[in-house]
């Protein structure tokens, strides 16, 4: 099918933006506040789609979210119908680390106004609310948060860090390789089946919002709100109901929410009480 980019902003809630970098900004989060990143279908066994016939019907009329390669390949196809010059990188995820492991996470740059930018919506937790420019060693201060671009000297990768409690941490680096479809189909089977990859037997979750963060490992409910932190544990199959429609406006079926409550040790009815 064709790429619908009128059923995609009706998904965001946004009209068509300016080809500028607000306009980038702009369409970066309202992807991330509208469609949550989520990996249920490794978790439950389903390698996930990534032509646009199953983008489409899963991410913008299925009521779903996706993890990396869903989202930046489906926010690949609107950059492109809205006249953004985009490129594809695949990253090693760092989380911390001095190193990273395969490329197992897509993003791209973007060339705009004479800059470039780093543009992703499918990192989950941590990733920037709106695109961070290609410029080493340059602060990009964004809400509660602040991001840089440096050269690792060492890998010779060119690293995302954000600022957390006063110490700079790389979130992933990458290089500047031509990127094949090829290569991310590969990278898509790989992250959904690899055992050393977490999305096969962890529940991740998260999502934007304009007040903050929510965000999911397993049975621990991370938030952020205006600043405030708080935490909590899931306490029963019908509470992740609830937390997957309310907190991330997900639909998912029955099946699947059986499933993952197997897999998490969650009961099945209301009596076990969230922990606050």
């Amino acid at each position: 099918m064709t790429f619908d980019l009128d059923a995609y902003l009706a998904r965001l809630k946004i009209d068509a933006p300016p080809v500028t970098s607000a306009g980038l900004a702009r369409l970066q989060e309202a992807h991330l506040c509208s469609i949550a990143f989520e990996a249920i279908d490794p978790l439950t066994g389903r390698v996930p789609a990534l032509d646009p016939d199953g983008l489409h019907h899963k991410l913008v009329s299925g009521g779903r979210g996706g993890y990396c390669f869903e989202q930046n390949s489906l926010f690949a196809l609107a950059l492109a119908a809205l006249g953004f010059e985009a490129a594809p990188v695949m990253a090693r995820v760092r989380n911390g680390a001095s190193r990273g492991g395969a490329r197992t996470h897509l993003a791209h740059i973007v060339r705009l106004e004479g800059r470039e930018w780093l543009a992703d919506v499918g990192f989950g937790g941590g990733g920037s609310r709106w695109p961070v420019p290609v410029e080493r060693h340059r602060l990009d201060y964004q809400p509660g948060e602040v991001y840089r671009v440096v050269q690792d000297a060492e890998t010779g990768e060119i690293v995302l860090e954000r600022l957390v409690e006063g110490a700079w941490s790389g979130l992933y680096g990458f290089e500047r390789l031509k990127v094949e479809p090829v290569d991310v189909e590969a990278a898509n089977h790989l992250c959904a089946t690899w055992e050393k990859a977490p999305f096969s037997s962890n529940l991740m979750l998260h999502r934007l919002r304009p007040d903050g963060r929510i965000g999911v490992f397993n049975t621990k409910v991370n938030e952020v709100r205006d600043g405030v932190k708080t935490s909590r544990e899931i306490g029963s199959e019908a509470d992740l109901r609830r937390l997957l429609a309310d907190a991330f406006g997900l639909l998912v079926g029955e099946e699947d929410l059986a499933l993952i409550a197997a897999r998490l040790g969650l009961p099945a009815d209301e009596t076990a009480q969230a922990v606050a």
